[in-house]
């Protein structure tokens, strides 16, 4: 198959897996047996590809959904949103929390194949969504949950202004942060903090300590 659609290239180049902090989640993520995991950006980027961030479990994401698994009273029978959702790691530990509903959005196409299959491989309804949400209102969100969106000046600023809007309607703002560069100094109060089992293939340690914060609205 010459073009496969994304959701066929999300299961020919994944494979369906676990993490040591959520066993209790399959997700298909790149490992050492799937091209993903060996490709390189040269190879990426001559097949028009962008960077598959969607194919690996961060460690902000798996921080926030930790945190919903042992803390489900923060979601259950609310709205929420899993922004720059990933692999959809966020939003399906929020729908097993008990979650009314989730959102997960990203603008990477092939991140909303991986959010589907990652889904249907839990038995969880979201609903993906490709809009760029940053500087919207969200009405009817009761909730919306970031896992390591701190890792670049220009999006951590924007977004987390964007953020701080969001929690002055009075919506919770949750974000992961396995001690990015770009995380806010200020306005922010810890919810909980994990030891996250990480790659040196992807991180410079082979655990991150990432904290979970509340965004306030300052």
């Amino acid at each position: 198959m010459n073009n496969p659609s994304p959701l066929d290239f999300v299961r020919d180049n994944t494979t369906l897996a676990t993490t040591p902090l959520l066993p209790e989640l399959q997700l298909h993520l790149a490992t050492e047996v799937t091209p993903l995991w060996q490709a390189t950006e040269e190879t990426l980027a001559e097949k028009n590809l962008p960077p598959p961030y969607w194919a690996f479990a961060w460690p902000g994401g798996q921080a926030v959904a930790r945190l919903l698994l042992d803390r489900p009273d923060l979601v259950a029978g609310k709205s929420v949103l899993d922004f720059a959702a990933g692999t959809g790691i966020v939003g399906i530990a929020a729908m097993k929390a008990g979650a009314a509903r989730v959102q997960a959005c990203d603008i990477d196409r092939f991140a909303l194949a991986a959010i589907a299959a990652n889904a249907e491989a839990n038995g969880v309804d979201i609903k993906a969504v490709s809009v760029d949400l940053v500087g919207r209102e969200l009405p009817g969100i009761d909730v919306v949950l970031a896992g390591d969106v701190c890792y670049e000046k220009p999006m951590a600023e924007r977004v987390t202004a964007w953020l701080r809007g969001v929690a002055a309607t009075g919506t919770l703002v949750v974000l992961g942060d396995p001690g990015r560069a770009y995380v806010p100094t200020s306005g922010l109060e810890r919810v909980a903090t994990y030891t996250v089992p990480t790659s040196l293939e992807l991180e410079d340690r082979e655990t991150r300590e990432t904290t979970i914060w509340r965004l306030l609205a300052e």
